[in-house]
Order: C-alpha cells, then structure tokens, then sequence
C-alpha cells in the first residue's frame, strides 16, 4: 500500500509542480494555448493567476517534503487535503463554465488526492 501511495504522490507532485510552475512562468496567451482545457484563466486575473500557481507548487512540496525528510510528516496528508479543496473550486469553475467532460478530470484528481490523504492518515502515516 505504501508503494502505491508512494506513486501516486509523486505523479500528482510531478503534475502539479509542472502546472503550478507554467502558471506563474507563462504568459496568459502562452498558457491559454498549451490546450482547450486551459481557456479557465480568461476568468482570472494575473495576479489571481499566479497565485493559484503558488498554491500549486506549495502543494506539490507539501505533499513529498515531509515525508521524504521524516520532519512534520502529517503535513503530506494535511497537503493532499488542502489540494482536494482546491481541485474542487477548480471543478466548481468547470461547471460555472459549462466544461463538464473537463470537470471529470477535475474529480479525478480530487479522488487521488483523497486516496493520499487517506492513505497516509490512516494506512501508511509515516511516509516511509
């Protein structure tokens, strides 16, 4: 079990530190193109954009750091949490968008994030 957590930790890690690094890295346009899945920043302002970048790559570092260091481990489940809440005002903007086979995706990444949180709250709670 600690293995599969393990992977899918590092593969929402992976993706969210990439995402969260060209939120604040790209302009609008150059982000808005990389796909139609990423018109969503036209209802966002900049400053909003990067700091939902931020909160991203926090949360990607959150969820590896502590566990990999041993120090403060409870904050990986904690960041796995906070990234499900996130992912859901992600899903919420999908469907004030009327994006719902984008919005699919959204649940996905919630579900991993609770399988994270879960699995590190109560199956496998020290990371290593």
């Amino acid at each position: 079990m600690n293995t599969a957590l393990w992977i899918v930790t590092a593969v929402l890690a992976v993706g969210f530190t990439a995402g969260g690094l060209a939120l604040i890295v790209l302009p609008r346009e150059r982000y808005r193109a990389l796909g139609a899945n990423q018109h969503w920043v036209d209802d966002f302002g900049d400053g909003h954009l990067t700091a939902i970048g931020t909160i991203k790559l926090t949360g990607a570092l959150g969820l590896i750091l502590p566990a990999v260091t041993g120090v403060a481990t409870v904050l990986s489940p904690i960041a796995a949490c906070g990234l499900a809440l996130f992912m859901s005002g992600a899903a919420t903007t999908r469907m004030r968008r009327d994006e719902w086979a984008y919005m699919a995706g959204d649940i996905v990444f919630i579900a991993a994030f609770a399988f994270v949180a879960w699995g590190r709250f109560a199956v496998a709670p020290y990371g290593g």
